[in-house]
């Protein structure tokens, strides 16, 4: 039961991962160039941005607070931030993705802070399918929560690149520039959060069990 489990999970990420990479903005033009539009405040550049991003900030965001409307409060703040930035001449001036993610992140922890609480990470429910079969669905259900639950026992670093590296499809080299670590850190982070994942589930299918 519990390789199913985890590899359904598994599947569901990429699954995830396929659709979200389906769903990256393609920009035709040079992200550099794009971004010094940007800082000259050009107003269809900042309206073409926003079209392409908002979209990825708010669903990042939606997952780790798990309320819609803060989620839509939370990434309102990342583009203003943004649009702040660009007034005072800074902001990204290459990597436009990582440098959104990395403000929504920093949003959502100074969130999380003002409340002196932290939320699990969310599951995204569509992981439990279309599956017609009652029976099939309940267990579904059972084991999302499962996950739910053992993801709630990870530390925040170790829930965050989860979620940006399998959920948001992100690569390692732009997780590390939105969390502030190396590549190196990134990658033993992954591993030890996958390897704690996976003894949490045991235990909670044991407890499930019991």
């Amino acid at each position: 039961m519990m390789t199913s489990v985890t590899a359904s999970l598994t599947g569901s990420w990429d699954t995830l991962n396929k659709r979200k990479k389906e769903q990256v903005p393609v920009v035709n033009e040079s992200e550099i160039e794009r971004l010094k539009r940007a800082r000259a405040l050009d107003r269809d550049t900042l309206g073409a941005i926003y079209d392409d991003y908002h979209p990825l900030v708010y669903r990042y965001i939606c997952r780790r607070v798990g309320d819609v409307e803060a989620a839509q409060d939370l990434a309102a703040e990342v583009f203003r931030r943004f649009l702040q930035a660009l007034h005072k001449g800074s902001g990204p001036s290459d990597n436009l993705r990582a440098w959104l993610f990395r403000a929504a992140h920093n949003i959502v922890i100074d969130h999380y802070r003002r409340r002196n609480k932290l939320e699990h990470l969310p599951i995204d429910e569509s992981l439990a399918g279309d599956n017609p079969d009652p029976g099939q669905r309940t267990e579904t259900n059972l084991q999302i929560d499962r996950v739910r639950s053992a993801l709630g026992q990870l530390t925040p670093d170790q829930q965050h690149v989860l979620a940006l590296k399998f959920l948001e499809g992100l690569s390692n080299h732009e997780v590390a520039e939105i969390t502030g670590k190396s590549v190196g850190a990134v990658k033993s982070l992954q591993h030890r959060a996958l390897a704690a994942l996976q003894r949490q589930l045991v235990q909670v299918e044991e407890e499930a069990q019991s």
